[in-house]
C-alpha cells in the first residue's frame, strides 16, 4: 500500500469495493472479502475487520480519496464513521467474474438442498436425491438470483416445477415415532427435541417408556437423529412413519 499526501492517492490490491452514487458523484470503500455480507448480516461487527482502510474513495481503483467538503455536501456530514455506514448499508458490492460465478454455483446448490429437504415424491413419499432436482432445474432453464434469498428462490423452483410437471413432487412433512425408557434425561432430551417438531400428534408417558409421534421436516431428521444418539446412549429409538404432504398454501419453510 503506497500513501501519498498532498494528492490524496491510495494504492490498494486484492479488495472487495462497496460502491453508492449520492449527490451526483460515485462513492467507494475498499473492504476485505466476504466481510461485506458478514457485516450486513450482524456476524460482523468491528469496522476494522471489514474495511481494509479507513477512508470514503471516489475511486479505489485509482486510489482517490474524497476529501470532507465532497462528504458534507452529499451527505450532510463529515463524520466519516457515518458516512462509511451509510455505503456499507445502501452500497452495491462489486464482485469480480469468478467471484460471482462461484456465488452463483454456491446459490444453486443451496436452492437444490433446500427442494430436497422439503419436498417429496407423492408417489413414492421419498425425498429426491439433490442430482435430480438439480437435474430438473437445468430443465426449467433456471437462472439464480444471488440478491434474493435461496428459500424464496427454492419456493419459485417448487412451483415451477409442479406448473409444468417435469417432477411429481410435493412439499412435505415426515412423520416419525419417538421411543426413550422413562429417565430424568428423557425429560430433558424431550425439551431439547420439542422445538425441531412442527406438531405433536401423539404422546404417551407411560411409567417404563415414552412414546412421541410427530411431525418434522425433513431436513430436522438428521438433527434429531443425533441428538438421540449422542444423548440417549443409544437406548432410543426412532422409526421413520411416513411422508404427508404440507397444508395447501404454507409457504414457511
Amino acid at each position: 500500500m503506497v500513501i501519498q499526501r498532498p494528492s490524496q492517492q491510495i494504492k490498494l490490491t486484492n479488495v472487495s469495493i462497496v460502491r453508492l452514487r449520492k449527490g451526483g458523484k460515485r462513492f467507494e470503500l475498499a473492504c476485505y472479502k466476504n466481510k461485506v455480507m458478514e457485516w450486513r448480516s450482524n456476524v460482523e461487527t468491528d469496522l476494522d475487520e471489514v474495511l481494509q482502510i479507513h477512508n470514503v474513495f471516489f475511486n479505489v481503483s485509482k486510489g482517490q480519496v474524497a476529501s470532507k467538503e465532497d462528504l458534507k455536501k452529499c451527505f450532510k456530514t463529515e463524520e466519516q464513521e457515518k458516512v462509511i455506514q451509510e455505503i456499507l448499508k445502501k452500497g452495491e458490492l462489486q464482485v469480480a467474474e469468478k467471484e460471482r460465478t462461484d456465488q452463483l454455483e454456491t446459490t444453486w446448490k443451496d436452492i437444490a438442498n433446500i427442494v430436497t429437504d422439503n419436498c417429496v415424491n407423492p408417489q413414492t413419499k421419498r425425498p429426491y436425491t439433490v442430482t435430480m432436482i438439480e437435474k430438473a432445474m437445468q430443465d426449467l432453464h433456471l437462472s439464480v438470483n444471488p440478491k434474493r434469498s435461496t428459500k424464496s428462490q427454492a419456493l419459485d423452483v417448487i412451483k415451477q416445477l409442479q406448473e409444468k410437471q417435469l417432477l411429481p413432487i410435493q412439499r412435505a412433512q415426515m412423520r416419525l415415532r419417538l421411543t426413550l425408557p422413562q429417565s430424568n434425561e428423557t425429560k430433558k432430551l424431550r425439551e431439547k427435541i420439542l422445538p425441531l417438531l412442527t406438531s405433536i400428534e401423539d404422546e404417551d408417558s407411560g411409567s417404563t417408556e415414552y412414546e412421541l409421534i410427530a411431525l418434522i421436516d425433513p431436513g430436522k431428521y438428521r438433527i434429531i437423529s443425533d441428538l438421540l444418539q449422542n444423548e440417549s446412549k443409544g437406548k432410543g429409538q426412532l422409526e421413520i412413519m411416513n411422508l404427508r404432504e404440507k397444508e395447501e398454501g404454507d409457504e414457511k419453510f
